[in-house]
């Protein structure tokens, strides 16, 4: 085999080699920022949750504070 090949080989097989590095560091980074937003998205769904809008507290509301009102009209 002439030196020529040897030369294509060996640079084909670093050209190669260091692509198939690169990807994995890529793919390795893009599981961390996975793991990092599906941490993130379970934070923002429990504040969500836990900070809900009036409306649906609101019956709630109305009716713990009926016999406030009832006083008030009596008054």
């Amino acid at each position: 085999m002439p030196a020529v090949a040897w030369v294509t080989l060996v640079a084909a097989t670093l050209i190669i080699g260091l692509t198939a590095v690169a990807l994995i560091r890529v793919i390795v980074h893009l599981t961390h920022v996975r793991r990092t937003l599906d941490t993130l998205t379970g934070g923002v769904e429990s504040i969500a949750e836990r900070t809900s809008t009036v409306p649906a507290r609101l019956v709630s509301v109305n009716a713990t504070l009926k016999p406030v009102r009832d006083w008030t009209e009596g008054v």
